[in-house]
Order: C-alpha cells, then structure tokens, then sequence
C-alpha cells in the first residue's frame, strides 16, 4: 500500500463481549467488587456474580446484580448446574477479593460452596487478588497454598501495602481497581512477543536552569505508558523509562526515572545495548537545554536571555551503533503535517514511526485518547480517535506484524 493511501483502523477494545465470571469472597474488601463489575461494563465485558455467604456480610447481592446487570449466584443447590453452566460461559474467573479460606479451598480441591465448585470446574485463567490481615497473608501454611495455585497458573494480582481494616499497615490490601483491571487485560493479551526484549520511554524531560527553574513539555507519558504495559501484557521483557509524570510504576517491569535528556539518553543506549530487540520512543525529549545552568537560583532583575544548545538525538545515535534494534519513533506536529513524519523516519532510520497532529482535538498532550498515523517502510496506517491503550495495541500489532 502506498503512502498515498491511508488504511481506516476502527478503535479495539480488548474487553469488548469477554465474558468473565466474578468470584466475591467474605472479606471487607468485598465492596469494592461492585466498583470492578462497574469498570469491567465499562470496559464492554459481560459479568457475572458468584458470591459466597460470608461476602454478603459486606455486600448485598442486589447491589452487585445492579452493578453487572446479571443475576447474582449464590447458592449450590437453588440452580443445581450452575457449577457447571457458569464456568462454561465464561473466558475468565476473577476472584476479588480472594481471602485466606477461599484460597485455601481452590489450593487443596475442596468444593463446598458454589464459588469453590465453580473453581474445580473452571478450564480456563484465573485472577485473583488476595486480601487479608498481613498476618495471615505472612502465614507459611497459607504462603504455601497461594505459591501451589501461581504453580499451577492462577495469576496473581496484589496485595498491596498499606493501612488494614484493623488498623494495622502491612501486606494484604487487595489491589487497587486499575491493577486487577490490567491483570484481566494480561490474561486475556495474546502472548505474541514472549521473545522480545523491548525498551519504552515516556514523558517529557527538565532542562534545567537553575535549581528551581526548568523548561519541559507538556507530555504526560500515558502513551508511553500505555505501550509498555501492552507489550507487558503480550510477552515482552519489556524497560520502560520514564521522565517525570504523576504516573505510578507499571508492575512487571524495569521502571527506569531519569530527569534530562542527557540521563535519557544514558539509560536508553545502555539499555538497548543489553540486547534490546525494539526501542520505542514515545517520550516527548527536549530538543534543547540551556548552555549553562546557573549553580544558585537566577535573581529576577531585568531581562534574561538565554542561550540554547541541542539535546542528543537519541534515536539517530541507537540508530548508528552496532546491533541496532527495531526502532519506533513518534512525530508530534501542529497540524497535518505527515510528510515531515516520513522526512525524520528516513533521516534517522526508524524502521516506523507513529504521527499525530498534537492540535486536533482529542489527540493532544495529557489526554485519555489519541488520533495517529502508524507510518513504515510500507505505507501507513490511519487510526480513528480512540483510546491511547487501543492505540499501543495497534502500534504492536503492527510490529508484531512486520517482525513475522
């Protein structure tokens, strides 16, 4: 396909029509399941509700039927087969939160209740996300149930630290909403780049003047962010490095956080040289730092003129060196203007390249979604207005594409 014309992609919404099947055990976390059925809806996966008697001490069923918009299950013997129709159903079990004793019934094949039977039945992926005091997470006897069920498979998301319902701070706090959400979108991720060895910069980097003072870009690094845990999520041994943003780490990572160019530049060329298969460059890298920075804070008196110097250009130097990886640029530009995107892919020899118009609306700086054209060697891509985490995946798929 030729430059000329330019591939309509439609947005992808990798929950959409995935049927998960939601385990609530009795702990306090339990309320918090009604927030997880609502993102999961959001996210157009259909849910179901399997609860044990001890969750509906903390949470009504009516208010999780409300939440999935499904009749919530309970009882073993009210639908004697509902062991086996709902699993059949499902693509995915979640089990939020999963306390001590439920984890301990599906650890040593005990099938008592309706959620454990379910379990036994169940053929598929598992999540779940352990919540409890941190004594009994620190357990040796429950330890050794969880580290029997990941052996076998069930993936495990949290428990965070922090403050405890008695009080108390440690480990045990179920995961946060957003981590068990991207735990659902790891199992459902095809594992298509299990051999790739992939390095992600985000966000803006500081050029400093003096201590206090520095000049940045508006970048929030959620792009960047979003390809990383992506590739994550497919396979990849993936090193995300960050300049600064109000972003949390992404688990299963190396998280590198660097400040200027200059430390981009550094962590990027020793990281690539470890054996990186791809770079991806979705940082926004300051193209210019002050010739000096003043060692005290700058007085205000008067006019201050202040001379420039470029940055390295960190794409053209991995470019250059010996072993160069896949490398994957970005092209932000004010207004259409897609042939200065192809111009930088040739001159400094990316292999792709993904152009957005930073003042179209929806696809700026510090926004949820995006709206870019994926450009390589041959043609492009046009993608319409849609999620930045729909956009890294179209950015891998057509990596993974060229690569096959």
């Amino acid at each position: 396909m030729n430059s000329s014309a330019t591939k309509k992609k439609k947005p992808q919404t990798s929950l959409k029509n995935k049927s998960i099947l939601l385990g609530v055990s009795g702990g306090v976390a339990a309320y918090k399941a009604i927030e997880l059925c609502r993102r999961l809806r959001d996210e157009e996966a259909s849910v179901s509700v399997v609860m044990t008697d001890a969750s509906k001490n903390f949470v009504t069923p009516l208010s999780l039927e409300v939440a999935s918009m499904h009749k919530v299950f309970s009882s073993l013997y009210e639908e004697p087969m509902a062991h086996i129709t709902l699993p059949q159903q499902a693509e995915l079990m979640v089990i939020a939160p999963a306390t001590a004793n439920i984890i301990g019934k599906f650890a040593n094949g005990i099938a008592d209740d309706l959620l454990s039977t379910c379990f036994l039945s169940f053929s598929g992926k598992t999540v779940i996300a352990p919540s409890m005091n941190w004594r009994m997470y620190e357990n040796r006897i429950f330890r050794q149930n969880l580290e029997k069920l990941t052996s076998l498979g069930v993936i495990q998301v949290g428990p965070g630290q922090g403050s405890l319902a008695c009080g108390e701070e440690g480990p045990g706090r179920m995961a946060e909403i957003p981590d068990i959400i991207d735990a659902v979108r790891t199992a459902f991720s095809k594992r298509d780049l299990e051999h790739e060895k992939i390095v992600v910069t985000a966000g803006p980097t500081r050029e400093y003047l003096d201590p206090v003072r520095f000049i940045s870009n508006r970048s929030s690094g959620k792009m960047g962010f979003a390809i990383a845990k992506a590739a994550r999520n497919r396979g990849a041994d993936v090193t995300l490095i960050s300049g600064p943003t109000s972003l949390a780490a992404p688990a299963g990572m190396r998280f590198i956080q660097v400040e200027t160019a200059l430390e981009m530049a550094e962590a990027v060329e020793k990281e690539v040289r470890s054996g990186a298969s791809a770079l991806i460059m979705a940082a926004a890298v300051a193209d210019f730092s002050p010739s000096e920075k003043s060692g005290t804070k700058i007085e205000k008196a008067g006019e201050l003129l202040i001379r420039l110097r470029q940055t390295p250009d960190i794409i053209s130097s991995v470019a250059a060196g010996k072993g160069k990886p896949f490398i994957i640029g970005f092209a932000a530009e004010t207004g259409a203007r897609v042939e200065r995107a192809r111009e930088k892919m040739k001159k400094k020899k990316m292999d792709m390249v993904v152009f957005n118009d930073v003042t179209e609306a929806g696809a700026g700086f510090d926004l949820d979604t995006n709206r870019v054209t994926i450009i390589d060697k041959k043609g492009e891509t046009g993608l319409e207005l849609m999620s930045k985490d729909s956009v890294a995946e179209a950015i891998l798929d057509r990596f993974s594409e060229i690569k096959a």
